[in-house]
Protein backbone atom coordinates (compact mmCIF):
# COMPACT_ATOMS: atom_id res chain seq x y z
CA UNK A 1 0.00 0.00 0.00
CA UNK A 2 1.14 3.53 -0.81
CA UNK A 3 2.13 5.66 2.19
CA UNK A 4 -0.11 8.59 3.07
CA UNK A 5 1.31 11.81 4.46
CA UNK A 6 -0.18 12.43 7.89
CA UNK A 7 -2.21 15.61 8.25
CA UNK A 8 -2.46 17.53 11.51
CA UNK A 9 -5.03 15.49 13.52
CA UNK A 10 -6.67 18.70 14.75
CA UNK A 11 -7.72 19.31 11.16
CA UNK A 12 -10.80 17.26 10.15
CA UNK A 13 -10.08 15.02 7.17
CA UNK A 14 -12.08 15.30 3.96
CA UNK A 15 -12.54 11.54 3.73
CA UNK A 16 -14.48 11.67 0.49
CA UNK A 17 -11.72 13.60 -1.25
CA UNK A 18 -9.07 11.34 0.23
CA UNK A 19 -10.96 8.23 -0.83
CA UNK A 20 -11.19 9.53 -4.39
CA UNK A 21 -7.45 10.30 -4.42
CA UNK A 22 -6.61 6.80 -3.18
CA UNK A 23 -8.92 5.20 -5.75
CA UNK A 24 -7.22 7.06 -8.58
CA UNK A 25 -3.87 5.90 -7.19
CA UNK A 26 -4.94 2.29 -7.66
CA UNK A 27 -6.42 1.34 -4.29
CA UNK A 28 -9.43 -1.01 -4.19
CA UNK A 29 -12.70 0.01 -2.52
CA UNK A 30 -12.12 -2.51 0.28
CA UNK A 31 -8.62 -1.21 0.97
CA UNK A 32 -9.94 2.36 1.10
CA UNK A 33 -12.72 1.27 3.46
CA UNK A 34 -10.28 -0.38 5.85
CA UNK A 35 -7.84 2.52 5.80
CA UNK A 36 -10.34 5.36 6.21
CA UNK A 37 -12.80 3.45 8.38
CA UNK A 38 -15.66 4.22 5.96
CA UNK A 39 -18.30 1.58 5.07
CA UNK A 40 -17.84 -0.07 1.68
CA UNK A 41 -21.37 0.91 0.46
CA UNK A 42 -20.60 4.56 1.21
CA UNK A 43 -17.45 4.49 -0.91
CA UNK A 44 -19.35 2.71 -3.73
CA UNK A 45 -21.96 5.44 -3.54
CA UNK A 46 -19.33 8.22 -3.82
CA UNK A 47 -17.66 6.41 -6.68
CA UNK A 48 -20.92 6.00 -8.62
CA UNK A 49 -22.41 9.42 -7.95
CA UNK A 50 -19.22 11.39 -8.79
CA UNK A 51 -18.29 9.08 -11.71
CA UNK A 52 -14.76 8.42 -10.55
CA UNK A 53 -14.13 5.98 -13.39
CA UNK A 54 -15.22 8.50 -16.03
CA UNK A 55 -13.11 11.38 -14.77
CA UNK A 56 -10.59 12.55 -17.43
CA UNK A 57 -6.96 11.67 -16.74
CA UNK A 58 -5.85 15.30 -16.43
CA UNK A 59 -8.41 15.94 -13.70
CA UNK A 60 -7.20 12.88 -11.80
CA UNK A 61 -3.63 14.13 -12.02
CA UNK A 62 -4.70 17.61 -11.00
CA UNK A 63 -6.54 16.29 -7.97
CA UNK A 64 -3.60 14.17 -6.83
CA UNK A 65 -1.20 17.07 -7.32
CA UNK A 66 -3.47 19.29 -5.25
CA UNK A 67 -3.73 16.70 -2.49
CA UNK A 68 0.00 16.02 -2.35
CA UNK A 69 0.93 19.69 -2.51
CA UNK A 70 -1.48 20.55 0.31
CA UNK A 71 -0.01 17.80 2.46
CA UNK A 72 3.54 19.05 1.90
CA UNK A 73 2.65 22.67 2.57
CA UNK A 74 0.93 21.71 5.85
CA UNK A 75 3.95 19.71 7.02
CA UNK A 76 5.37 21.64 9.98
CA UNK A 77 9.02 20.55 9.76
CA UNK A 78 10.06 20.42 6.13
CA UNK A 79 13.27 18.89 4.82
CA UNK A 80 15.26 19.87 1.74
CA UNK A 81 13.61 17.16 -0.34
CA UNK A 82 10.17 18.53 0.62
CA UNK A 83 11.00 21.93 -0.85
CA UNK A 84 12.30 20.28 -4.02
CA UNK A 85 9.08 18.31 -4.39
CA UNK A 86 6.94 21.41 -3.79
CA UNK A 87 8.87 23.19 -6.56
CA UNK A 88 8.36 20.22 -8.92
CA UNK A 89 4.60 19.98 -8.17
CA UNK A 90 4.10 23.71 -8.71
CA UNK A 91 5.70 23.39 -12.14
CA UNK A 92 3.35 20.50 -12.97
CA UNK A 93 0.35 22.60 -11.93
CA UNK A 94 1.59 25.36 -14.24
CA UNK A 95 1.74 22.80 -17.07
CA UNK A 96 -1.83 21.71 -16.40
CA UNK A 97 -2.96 25.34 -16.43
CA UNK A 98 -1.48 25.66 -19.93
CA UNK A 99 -3.47 22.57 -21.01
CA UNK A 100 -6.72 24.15 -19.76
CA UNK A 101 -5.91 27.35 -21.58
CA UNK A 102 -5.32 25.35 -24.79
CA UNK A 103 -8.68 23.60 -24.32
CA UNK A 104 -10.36 27.00 -24.28
CA UNK A 105 -8.42 28.69 -27.09
CA UNK A 106 -7.31 25.82 -29.34
CA UNK A 107 -3.99 27.65 -29.84
CA UNK A 108 -0.92 25.42 -29.70
CA UNK A 109 1.16 28.36 -28.54
CA UNK A 110 -0.71 28.23 -25.25
CA UNK A 111 0.85 24.81 -24.58
CA UNK A 112 4.37 26.17 -24.73
CA UNK A 113 6.12 27.09 -21.53
CA UNK A 114 7.15 30.70 -21.53
CA UNK A 115 10.92 30.99 -21.24
CA UNK A 116 12.01 31.94 -17.78
CA UNK A 117 13.53 35.34 -17.42
CA UNK A 118 17.27 35.00 -17.32
CA UNK A 119 18.46 36.41 -13.98
CA UNK A 120 20.26 39.71 -14.37
CA UNK A 121 23.97 39.69 -13.65
CA UNK A 122 25.06 41.77 -10.65
CA UNK A 123 21.46 42.21 -9.44
CA UNK A 124 20.01 41.06 -6.11
CA UNK A 125 16.35 40.67 -5.19
CA UNK A 126 15.03 41.46 -1.71
CA UNK A 127 14.92 37.74 -0.88
CA UNK A 128 18.50 37.20 -2.06
CA UNK A 129 19.75 40.07 0.09
CA UNK A 130 18.02 38.62 3.13
CA UNK A 131 19.41 35.16 2.39
CA UNK A 132 22.91 36.63 2.24
CA UNK A 133 22.39 38.48 5.50
CA UNK A 134 21.26 35.27 7.21
CA UNK A 135 24.24 33.33 5.85
CA UNK A 136 26.60 36.08 6.98
CA UNK A 137 25.24 36.63 10.48
CA UNK A 138 25.06 32.91 11.21
CA UNK A 139 28.71 32.39 10.27
CA UNK A 140 30.42 35.05 12.40
CA UNK A 141 32.99 34.35 15.08
CA UNK A 142 32.77 36.54 18.20
CA UNK A 143 35.51 38.93 17.10
CA UNK A 144 33.93 39.28 13.66
CA UNK A 145 30.61 40.02 15.36
CA UNK A 146 32.43 42.80 17.22
CA UNK A 147 33.65 44.23 13.91
CA UNK A 148 30.10 44.01 12.58
CA UNK A 149 28.66 45.80 15.60
CA UNK A 150 31.13 48.62 14.96
CA UNK A 151 30.67 48.76 11.18
CA UNK A 152 29.34 52.32 11.35
CA UNK A 153 32.47 53.70 13.00
CA UNK A 154 33.92 56.33 10.70
CA UNK A 155 37.49 55.02 11.19
CA UNK A 156 38.54 51.52 12.21
CA UNK A 157 42.10 50.21 12.61
CA UNK A 158 42.45 46.53 13.38
CA UNK A 159 45.64 44.68 14.26
CA UNK A 160 45.06 40.98 13.74
CA UNK A 161 46.73 37.60 13.63
CA UNK A 162 47.39 35.98 10.30
CA UNK A 163 44.67 33.90 8.60
CA UNK A 164 41.81 34.61 11.02
CA UNK A 165 39.35 35.46 8.23
CA UNK A 166 39.59 39.26 8.14
CA UNK A 167 39.68 39.60 4.34
CA UNK A 168 36.79 37.13 4.09
CA UNK A 169 34.77 39.01 6.69
CA UNK A 170 35.29 42.52 5.29
CA UNK A 171 34.48 41.34 1.76
CA UNK A 172 31.13 40.06 3.03
CA UNK A 173 30.51 43.17 5.13
CA UNK A 174 31.18 45.43 2.14
CA UNK A 175 28.84 43.45 -0.12
CA UNK A 176 25.96 43.66 2.35
CA UNK A 177 26.61 47.35 2.94
CA UNK A 178 26.45 48.09 -0.80
CA UNK A 179 23.23 46.09 -1.21
CA UNK A 180 21.50 47.91 1.64
CA UNK A 181 22.91 51.44 1.26
CA UNK A 182 24.04 51.68 -2.37
CA UNK A 183 27.46 52.93 -1.25
CA UNK A 184 30.58 52.29 -3.34
CA UNK A 185 33.20 49.94 -1.92
CA UNK A 186 36.96 50.28 -2.55
CA UNK A 187 39.47 47.58 -1.70
CA UNK A 188 43.13 48.51 -1.40
CA UNK A 189 45.88 45.98 -0.73
CA UNK A 190 49.64 45.69 -0.78
CA UNK A 191 49.29 44.10 -4.23
CA UNK A 192 46.54 43.79 -6.80
CA UNK A 193 46.65 40.01 -6.34
CA UNK A 194 45.66 40.55 -2.70
CA UNK A 195 42.94 43.00 -3.69
CA UNK A 196 41.50 40.46 -6.09
CA UNK A 197 41.12 38.05 -3.17
CA UNK A 198 38.33 40.36 -2.00
CA UNK A 199 36.75 39.98 -5.42
CA UNK A 200 36.97 36.18 -5.33
CA UNK A 201 35.21 36.08 -1.98
CA UNK A 202 32.46 38.47 -3.09
CA UNK A 203 31.80 36.49 -6.29
CA UNK A 204 31.56 33.29 -4.21
CA UNK A 205 29.13 34.90 -1.73
CA UNK A 206 26.83 36.00 -4.54
CA UNK A 207 26.81 32.52 -6.08
CA UNK A 208 25.41 31.13 -2.84
CA UNK A 209 22.14 32.93 -3.63
CA UNK A 210 22.23 32.42 -7.39
CA UNK A 211 23.70 35.76 -8.50
CA UNK A 212 26.49 35.94 -11.06
CA UNK A 213 28.87 38.88 -10.56
CA UNK A 214 30.96 40.19 -13.44
CA UNK A 215 33.04 43.21 -14.32
CA UNK A 216 36.00 45.07 -12.87
CA UNK A 217 34.95 47.43 -11.49
CA UNK A 218 31.78 45.55 -10.58
CA UNK A 219 28.51 47.50 -10.69
CA UNK A 220 25.95 45.98 -8.32
CA UNK A 221 22.24 46.77 -7.95
CA UNK A 222 19.68 45.71 -5.36
CA UNK A 223 15.89 45.75 -5.12
CA UNK A 224 16.24 46.71 -1.47
CA UNK A 225 17.11 50.24 -2.58
CA UNK A 226 14.71 52.82 -4.08
CA UNK A 227 14.16 52.61 -7.84
CA UNK A 228 16.75 54.37 -10.03
CA UNK A 229 19.41 54.20 -7.31
CA UNK A 230 22.79 54.16 -9.11
CA UNK A 231 24.69 50.89 -9.09
CA UNK A 232 27.21 50.51 -6.27
CA UNK A 233 30.76 50.40 -7.61
CA UNK A 234 33.30 47.86 -6.39
CA UNK A 235 36.95 48.74 -7.11
CA UNK A 236 39.85 46.36 -6.44
CA UNK A 237 43.17 48.21 -6.35
CA UNK A 238 46.82 47.52 -5.67
CA UNK A 239 49.04 50.10 -4.03
CA UNK A 240 49.78 52.03 -7.21
CA UNK A 241 48.14 55.18 -5.92
CA UNK A 242 47.92 56.71 -9.39
CA UNK A 243 45.33 54.09 -10.35
CA UNK A 244 43.41 54.81 -7.14
CA UNK A 245 42.76 58.51 -7.61
CA UNK A 246 39.25 59.68 -8.41
CA UNK A 247 37.44 56.85 -6.59
CA UNK A 248 34.97 57.57 -3.80
CA UNK A 249 33.42 55.13 -1.39
CA UNK A 250 33.95 53.04 1.73
CA UNK A 251 37.62 52.13 1.97
CA UNK A 252 39.00 48.75 3.01
CA UNK A 253 42.82 48.77 3.27
CA UNK A 254 44.28 45.27 3.71
CA UNK A 255 47.77 44.64 5.21
CA UNK A 256 48.48 48.36 5.43
CA UNK A 257 51.47 47.69 7.72
CA UNK A 258 53.21 45.95 4.82
CA UNK A 259 52.83 48.58 2.09
CA UNK A 260 55.58 50.65 0.56
CA UNK A 261 55.13 54.43 0.52
CA UNK A 262 52.34 54.32 3.11
CA UNK A 263 52.24 58.08 3.77
CA UNK A 264 51.65 58.99 0.14
CA UNK A 265 49.27 56.11 -0.41
CA UNK A 266 47.21 56.91 2.68
CA UNK A 267 46.75 60.50 1.56
CA UNK A 268 45.14 59.25 -1.62
CA UNK A 269 43.19 56.56 0.24
CA UNK A 270 41.85 59.05 2.78
CA UNK A 271 40.70 61.26 -0.06
CA UNK A 272 38.52 58.43 -1.32
CA UNK A 273 36.51 58.51 1.91
CA UNK A 274 36.52 62.23 2.69
CA UNK A 275 32.75 62.64 2.84
CA UNK A 276 31.23 61.77 6.20
CA UNK A 277 29.00 59.07 4.67
CA UNK A 278 32.04 56.96 3.80
CA UNK A 279 33.82 54.59 6.20
CA UNK A 280 37.55 53.83 6.42
CA UNK A 281 38.71 50.41 7.64
CA UNK A 282 42.40 49.52 7.88
CA UNK A 283 43.45 46.04 9.01
CA UNK A 284 46.76 44.21 9.01
CA UNK A 285 49.17 41.93 10.76
CA UNK A 286 51.94 44.03 12.36
CA UNK A 287 55.32 44.59 10.71
CA UNK A 288 57.89 46.76 12.52
CA UNK A 289 57.76 49.82 14.68
CA UNK A 290 59.77 51.57 11.95
CA UNK A 291 56.86 51.40 9.48
CA UNK A 292 55.22 54.74 8.72
CA UNK A 293 51.79 53.37 9.65
CA UNK A 294 52.92 52.75 13.24
CA UNK A 295 52.63 56.48 13.96
CA UNK A 296 48.97 56.31 12.89
CA UNK A 297 48.37 53.28 15.06
CA UNK A 298 49.77 54.72 18.32
CA UNK A 299 48.60 58.31 17.79
CA UNK A 300 52.05 59.85 17.29
CA UNK A 301 51.12 61.27 13.89
CA UNK A 302 48.13 63.03 15.45
CA UNK A 303 50.32 64.57 18.14
CA UNK A 304 52.93 65.81 15.67
CA UNK A 305 50.27 67.91 13.98
CA UNK A 306 48.69 69.33 17.13
CA UNK A 307 49.62 71.87 19.77
CA UNK A 308 50.76 70.52 23.11
CA UNK A 309 47.39 71.05 24.77
CA UNK A 310 45.67 69.16 21.94
CA UNK A 311 47.90 66.10 22.07
CA UNK A 312 46.42 62.77 23.09
CA UNK A 313 47.46 59.53 24.73
CA UNK A 314 46.37 56.37 22.92
CA UNK A 315 46.64 53.09 24.80
CA UNK A 316 47.43 50.48 22.13
CA UNK A 317 48.12 47.60 24.49
CA UNK A 318 46.44 44.29 23.88
CA UNK A 319 44.64 44.56 27.20
CA UNK A 320 43.12 47.91 26.25
CA UNK A 321 42.12 46.94 22.71
CA UNK A 322 41.24 43.25 22.98
CA UNK A 323 37.52 44.05 22.85
CA UNK A 324 37.90 47.22 20.79
CA UNK A 325 37.94 50.83 21.93
CA UNK A 326 37.26 54.25 20.44
CA UNK A 327 40.33 56.43 20.95
CA UNK A 328 40.51 60.15 21.64
CA UNK A 329 41.40 60.64 17.97
CA UNK A 330 38.00 59.10 17.04
CA UNK A 331 39.61 55.95 15.66
CA UNK A 332 38.13 52.62 16.78
CA UNK A 333 40.98 50.17 17.37
CA UNK A 334 40.97 46.44 17.99
CA UNK A 335 43.68 43.81 18.53
CA UNK A 336 42.87 40.17 17.77
CA UNK A 337 45.60 37.61 18.43
CA UNK A 338 45.33 33.97 17.44
CA UNK A 339 44.44 33.17 21.07
CA UNK A 340 41.67 35.78 20.94
CA UNK A 341 40.42 34.23 17.70
CA UNK A 342 40.34 30.78 19.30
CA UNK A 343 38.48 32.17 22.32
CA UNK A 344 36.03 33.77 19.88
CA UNK A 345 35.07 30.44 18.35
CA UNK A 346 37.65 30.12 15.56
CA UNK A 347 38.73 26.47 15.52
CA UNK A 348 40.93 26.68 12.42
CA UNK A 349 44.27 26.61 14.26
CA UNK A 350 46.37 24.18 16.23
CA UNK A 351 48.15 26.85 18.27
CA UNK A 352 50.70 24.51 19.82
CA UNK A 353 51.65 23.29 16.36
CA UNK A 354 52.08 26.88 15.17
CA UNK A 355 54.39 27.58 18.09
CA UNK A 356 56.46 24.57 17.10
CA UNK A 357 56.59 25.59 13.43
CA UNK A 358 57.65 29.21 13.97
CA UNK A 359 60.32 30.79 16.08
CA UNK A 360 59.07 32.60 19.16
CA UNK A 361 59.70 35.94 17.45
CA UNK A 362 57.97 34.94 14.20
CA UNK A 363 55.00 33.57 16.12
CA UNK A 364 54.70 36.73 18.21
CA UNK A 365 54.77 38.84 15.05
CA UNK A 366 52.47 36.82 12.79
CA UNK A 367 50.03 35.46 15.38
CA UNK A 368 50.53 37.47 18.58
CA UNK A 369 50.09 40.95 17.06
CA UNK A 370 53.49 42.13 18.29
CA UNK A 371 55.54 44.59 16.28
CA UNK A 372 59.15 43.75 15.51
CA UNK A 373 62.07 45.96 16.45
CA UNK A 374 64.31 45.30 13.45
CA UNK A 375 67.21 47.35 14.80
CA UNK A 376 68.92 44.11 15.86
CA UNK A 377 68.02 42.18 12.73
CA UNK A 378 70.48 41.35 9.99
CA UNK A 379 67.84 42.63 7.55
CA UNK A 380 65.91 45.87 7.94
CA UNK A 381 62.22 45.98 7.25
CA UNK A 382 62.77 48.99 5.02
CA UNK A 383 65.01 47.03 2.64
CA UNK A 384 62.54 44.13 2.52
CA UNK A 385 59.57 46.44 2.03
CA UNK A 386 61.32 47.99 -0.98
CA UNK A 387 61.61 44.52 -2.50
CA UNK A 388 57.82 44.04 -2.46
CA UNK A 389 56.07 44.59 -5.79
CA UNK A 390 52.65 44.04 -7.32
CA UNK A 391 53.54 40.88 -9.22
CA UNK A 392 50.21 40.71 -11.01
CA UNK A 393 50.86 44.11 -12.53
CA UNK A 394 54.65 44.00 -12.87
CA UNK A 395 55.41 40.43 -13.96
CA UNK A 396 53.77 39.70 -17.30
CA UNK A 397 55.84 36.54 -17.93
CA UNK A 398 54.67 34.55 -14.89
CA UNK A 399 51.23 32.97 -14.39
CA UNK A 400 50.92 30.48 -11.49
CA UNK A 401 47.62 29.20 -12.92
CA UNK A 402 49.31 27.69 -15.98
CA UNK A 403 50.70 24.17 -16.19
CA UNK A 404 54.09 25.76 -16.91
CA UNK A 405 53.93 29.01 -14.86
CA UNK A 406 57.23 30.34 -16.25
CA UNK A 407 57.27 28.52 -19.56
CA UNK A 408 60.61 26.94 -20.41
CA UNK A 409 62.68 29.76 -18.99
CA UNK A 410 65.21 28.61 -16.36
CA UNK A 411 64.52 28.91 -12.65
CA UNK A 412 66.68 28.34 -9.59
CA UNK A 413 65.36 26.68 -6.45
CA UNK A 414 66.42 26.51 -2.83
CA UNK A 415 65.41 24.00 -0.19
CA UNK A 416 65.85 24.16 3.57
CA UNK A 417 64.99 20.64 4.79
CA UNK A 418 63.00 19.84 7.87
CA UNK A 419 65.15 18.84 10.81
CA UNK A 420 63.21 16.09 12.54
CA UNK A 421 65.09 16.59 15.80
CA UNK A 422 64.12 20.26 16.09
CA UNK A 423 60.65 19.90 14.60
CA UNK A 424 60.90 22.94 12.35
CA UNK A 425 59.44 23.47 8.89
CA UNK A 426 60.95 22.67 5.54
CA UNK A 427 60.86 25.38 2.89
CA UNK A 428 61.09 25.27 -0.90
CA UNK A 429 61.44 28.46 -2.93
CA UNK A 430 61.56 28.99 -6.69
CA UNK A 431 63.21 32.09 -8.13
CA UNK A 432 63.66 33.54 -11.58
CA UNK A 433 67.39 34.33 -11.86
CA UNK A 434 68.58 37.57 -13.48
CA UNK A 435 68.35 37.64 -17.27
CA UNK A 436 71.59 39.61 -17.44
CA UNK A 437 74.46 40.55 -15.17
CA UNK A 438 73.22 42.90 -12.48
CA UNK A 439 69.56 42.02 -13.14
CA UNK A 440 66.90 41.13 -10.59
CA UNK A 441 66.02 37.91 -8.79
CA UNK A 442 62.26 37.34 -8.51
CA UNK A 443 60.68 35.04 -5.94
CA UNK A 444 58.04 33.20 -7.98
CA UNK A 445 56.81 30.64 -5.49
CA UNK A 446 57.38 29.53 -1.92
CA UNK A 447 56.09 26.52 -0.01
CA UNK A 448 56.43 25.29 3.55
CA UNK A 449 55.84 21.73 4.67
CA UNK A 450 56.00 19.82 7.90
CA UNK A 451 55.82 16.28 9.22
CA UNK A 452 57.27 14.53 6.13
CA UNK A 453 60.10 12.00 6.05
CA UNK A 454 63.00 12.38 3.61
CA UNK A 455 61.28 10.34 0.88
CA UNK A 456 58.09 12.39 1.11
CA UNK A 457 60.08 15.62 1.04
CA UNK A 458 61.91 14.42 -2.07
CA UNK A 459 58.62 13.55 -3.78
CA UNK A 460 57.23 16.99 -2.94
CA UNK A 461 60.28 18.72 -4.46
CA UNK A 462 60.11 16.64 -7.64
CA UNK A 463 56.39 17.29 -8.10
CA UNK A 464 56.73 21.02 -7.56
CA UNK A 465 59.77 21.47 -9.80
CA UNK A 466 58.26 19.34 -12.59
CA UNK A 467 56.31 22.45 -13.63
CA UNK A 468 59.51 24.43 -14.15
CA UNK A 469 62.79 24.25 -16.04
CA UNK A 470 64.96 24.07 -12.93
CA UNK A 471 68.70 24.41 -13.61
CA UNK A 472 69.93 24.82 -10.02
CA UNK A 473 68.77 23.50 -6.66
CA UNK A 474 70.64 24.44 -3.47
CA UNK A 475 69.99 22.16 -0.48
CA UNK A 476 71.47 22.38 3.00
CA UNK A 477 72.98 18.93 3.43
CA UNK A 478 73.17 18.38 7.20
CA UNK A 479 70.75 15.99 8.88
CA UNK A 480 67.92 14.85 6.68
CA UNK A 481 69.03 17.09 3.80
CA UNK A 482 71.60 14.60 2.52
CA UNK A 483 68.97 11.83 2.40
CA UNK A 484 66.64 14.11 0.43
CA UNK A 485 69.46 14.82 -2.03
CA UNK A 486 70.11 11.12 -2.60
CA UNK A 487 66.44 10.60 -3.53
CA UNK A 488 66.44 13.30 -6.22
CA UNK A 489 70.05 13.21 -7.46
CA UNK A 490 69.23 11.60 -10.81
CA UNK A 491 65.98 13.48 -11.47
CA UNK A 492 66.75 17.18 -10.95
CA UNK A 493 69.52 19.11 -12.65
CA UNK A 494 72.08 21.28 -10.92
CA UNK A 495 71.81 20.01 -7.33
CA UNK A 496 74.32 21.72 -5.04
CA UNK A 497 74.78 20.50 -1.47
CA UNK A 498 75.40 23.37 0.95
CA UNK A 499 77.06 22.70 4.26
CA UNK A 500 76.63 25.42 6.86
CA UNK A 501 79.67 26.95 8.49
CA UNK A 502 80.38 30.41 9.89
CA UNK A 503 81.92 31.47 6.59
CA UNK A 504 79.09 30.02 4.50
CA UNK A 505 76.39 31.74 6.54
CA UNK A 506 78.25 35.04 6.46
CA UNK A 507 78.57 34.85 2.67
CA UNK A 508 74.87 34.04 2.24
CA UNK A 509 73.71 36.87 4.51
CA UNK A 510 76.09 39.38 2.91
CA UNK A 511 74.90 38.39 -0.55
CA UNK A 512 71.24 38.81 0.41
CA UNK A 513 71.93 42.15 2.09
CA UNK A 514 73.76 43.35 -1.00
CA UNK A 515 70.96 42.34 -3.36
CA UNK A 516 68.35 44.05 -1.17
CA UNK A 517 70.44 47.23 -0.95
CA UNK A 518 70.82 47.34 -4.74
CA UNK A 519 67.13 46.64 -5.31
CA UNK A 520 67.93 43.36 -7.07
CA UNK A 521 65.43 41.15 -5.23
CA UNK A 522 61.67 41.22 -5.82
CA UNK A 523 58.75 39.39 -4.23
CA UNK A 524 54.99 39.85 -4.31
CA UNK A 525 53.71 42.22 -1.64
CA UNK A 526 51.63 39.46 -0.05
CA UNK A 527 54.80 37.56 0.97
CA UNK A 528 54.80 38.92 4.50
CA UNK A 529 55.92 35.52 5.79
CA UNK A 530 59.15 35.90 3.81
CA UNK A 531 59.79 39.37 5.23
CA UNK A 532 59.10 38.13 8.76
CA UNK A 533 61.46 35.21 8.18
CA UNK A 534 64.33 37.51 7.14
CA UNK A 535 63.72 39.94 10.00
CA UNK A 536 63.97 37.10 12.52
CA UNK A 537 67.62 36.51 11.60
CA UNK A 538 69.89 38.31 14.09
CA UNK A 539 73.57 39.10 14.04
CA UNK A 540 75.19 37.65 17.14
CA UNK A 541 78.44 36.38 18.60
CA UNK A 542 79.38 32.70 18.67
CA UNK A 543 79.57 30.94 22.03
CA UNK A 544 83.34 31.27 21.95
CA UNK A 545 83.00 35.02 21.54
CA UNK A 546 85.52 34.99 18.71
CA UNK A 547 83.33 35.30 15.63
CA UNK A 548 80.10 36.82 14.33
CA UNK A 549 77.34 34.50 13.19
CA UNK A 550 73.64 34.72 12.36
CA UNK A 551 70.83 32.93 14.03
CA UNK A 552 67.07 33.13 14.39
CA UNK A 553 65.22 32.71 17.64
CA UNK A 554 66.17 29.09 18.29
CA UNK A 555 68.74 27.24 20.32
CA UNK A 556 70.73 26.10 17.30
CA UNK A 557 72.41 28.27 14.71
CA UNK A 558 70.28 27.75 11.63
CA UNK A 559 67.12 28.27 13.64
CA UNK A 560 63.68 28.55 12.14
CA UNK A 561 63.85 31.20 9.42
CA UNK A 562 63.29 28.49 6.83
CA UNK A 563 62.04 30.64 3.97
CA UNK A 564 64.87 33.15 4.35
CA UNK A 565 67.59 30.48 4.38
CA UNK A 566 66.03 28.65 1.43
CA UNK A 567 66.06 31.90 -0.56
CA UNK A 568 69.67 32.53 0.38
CA UNK A 569 70.53 29.03 -0.88
CA UNK A 570 69.50 30.38 -4.31
CA UNK A 571 71.02 33.84 -4.13
CA UNK A 572 74.46 32.51 -3.26
CA UNK A 573 74.59 30.69 -6.60
CA UNK A 574 75.46 34.08 -8.07
CA UNK A 575 79.05 35.04 -7.11
CA UNK A 576 79.42 37.86 -4.63
CA UNK A 577 80.62 40.19 -7.38
CA UNK A 578 77.30 39.78 -9.20
CA UNK A 579 78.78 38.15 -12.30
CA UNK A 580 77.08 35.40 -14.26
CA UNK A 581 77.76 32.12 -12.40
CA UNK A 582 78.05 30.28 -15.73
CA UNK A 583 80.96 32.52 -16.70
CA UNK A 584 83.00 31.02 -13.92
CA UNK A 585 84.78 27.74 -14.30
CA UNK A 586 82.56 26.20 -11.61
CA UNK A 587 79.46 27.18 -9.73
CA UNK A 588 79.83 28.18 -6.09
CA UNK A 589 79.66 25.02 -3.99
CA UNK A 590 80.11 24.26 -0.33
CA UNK A 591 81.18 20.78 0.72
Amino acid sequence: MTDIIEIDPSRKKDKKREAKSLYWRGWSVNQISDDLDVPVPTIHSWKSRDKWDDTPMIERIESNLDYRLSALILKEKKEGRDFKEIDLLMRQIASIARVHKYEESGKETDLREKPRKKPKNNHFTVDQVEQLRDIFENSLYDYQRRWYDNRDQRNRMILKARQIGATYYFAFEALLDALKTGRNEIFLSASRAQALQFRSYIVAFAKQVGVNLTGDPMLITSEVLPANTPAAEFHFLGTNFRTAQGRHGNLYFDEFFWTFGFEELFKVASGMATHKKWRRTLFSTPSTIAHAAYAYWNGERHNKRKKKQEQIDVDVSHEALRFGALGPDRVWRNVVTVDDAAAGGCDLFDIEELKAEYSAEEFANLFGCQFVDDSLSAFSFESLKNAMVDSLADWDDFNPQLERPFGDRPVWAGYDPQNSEEGDNAALVILAPPEKTGGKFRILERCQLRGLDFQQQATFIKDKLSRYNCTYLGIERSGIGDAVCQCIDNEINGIVRIEYSLETKQRMVMKAQNLLRLGRLEMDAECIDIASSFISIKKTITNSGKAITFRSDRARDIGHADLAWAIMHVLINEPLDGSDPMSKAMKVKFF
